[in-house]
């Protein structure tokens, strides 16, 4: 028998976390910024920025990324700073409070993105322990939310690409030192204020090879559509090519992998993720790289 899928992470629901939590009037009418792993929210005109997590087993990591927002904040790394200085825990959701960032001047370009990760991938460890990326750790948990969504032999293909990714690259050769880097590291978690660039959604912050936060614009430029021009913007500002090294495939594969099956936890309450995630496993079935995927 199959299990009950779990209950869904959406908005209403991360709106009565917000009210438990101690708004209960910002929880009607609060903007919502974004949802995905985290439920994100406006308090007021001037207040901070609330992030509701999706479930109880993320808290050790939003503790972690108040941590690493002191350590960027001591490094003098353009980084969102934290409100407070705790994560809760309510109703099993992770709560933590962010300074509201002021308006955007413009979107963030790749050249903005690559200065920012030359300066992570200049620190040296920091004085707390930062776990290893693991891109694919993800995979069951994102299958075991999407429930029936997913077919069994779908689930199956992802796992067997997670293993077999997952072996191949414990034993690559980095071109450059290990160290601390981003995890997630795009445009969209570069925000441009007044004071210009600074860096966004920490929660990812790991120490593991550097050609992780590389590869992830690699695979934008191979799969989301991102131009020639601007992939080589990215390039020219970091100071090299990830493309050039030979575990490049290796960490892509593995990215891939994770995408799809992250986009899978989605598709049981809405239709976009579901046709999103049909298109991507298709790809992937058919070893079509060509195959445009889309940013949910």
């Amino acid at each position: 028998m199959t299990e009950p899928s779990p209950a869904a992470f959406t908005e209403a629901r991360a709106r009565d976390v917000l009210a438990a939590a101690g708004h209960p009037d910002a929880a009607a009418d609060a903007p919502l910024l974004s949802l995905g792993e985290n439920a994100v929210f406006a308090l007021g005109e001037r207040g901070p920025v609330v992030r509701v997590g999706r479930s109880a087993e993320l808290l050790e990591r939003a503790e972690r990324e108040l941590r690493v927002a002191r350590w960027l904040a001591d490094e003098g790394v353009p980084a969102v700073r934290a409100a407070e200085p705790v994560a809760t825990l309510v109703e099993g959701h992770p709560v933590t409070y962010w300074q509201r960032l002021p308006e955007a001047v413009r979107p963030a370009g790749p050249d903005d993105l690559a200065a920012l990760l030359r300066l992570v991938h200049a620190l040296p460890e920091p004085p707390f322990a930062l776990p290893r990326r693991e891109l694919l750790d993800g995979v069951e948990r994102w299958l075991r939310l999407a429930g029936d969504a997913v077919s069994a032999s779908d689930a199956e293909y992802l796992r067997g690409r997670r293993d077999a990714f997952a072996a191949a690259a414990s034993a690559l050769e980095p071109h450059l030192p290990r160290g601390p880097i981003h995890g997630d590291a795009l445009p969209r978690n570069v925000h441009v204020g007044p004071d210009g660039p600074v860096l966004v959604d920490l929660e990812t912050f790991s120490s593991d090879l550097r050609e992780h936060d590389l590869v992830v614009m690699a695979l934008s430029r191979d799969r989301y559509g991102l131009g020639a021009d601007a992939y080589g913007a990215f390039v020219s500002a970091y100071g090299w090519d990830v493309r050039d090294w030979a575990g490049c495939a290796v960490l892509r594969g593995s990215r891939e992998t994770a995408s799809c099956a992250w986009v899978s936890q989605h598709a049981a309450g809405n239709p976009a993720a579901l046709k999103e995630f049909r298109r991507r496993i298709a790809s992937l079935r058919e070893q079509d790289a060509t195959v445009r995927w889309y940013p949910f």
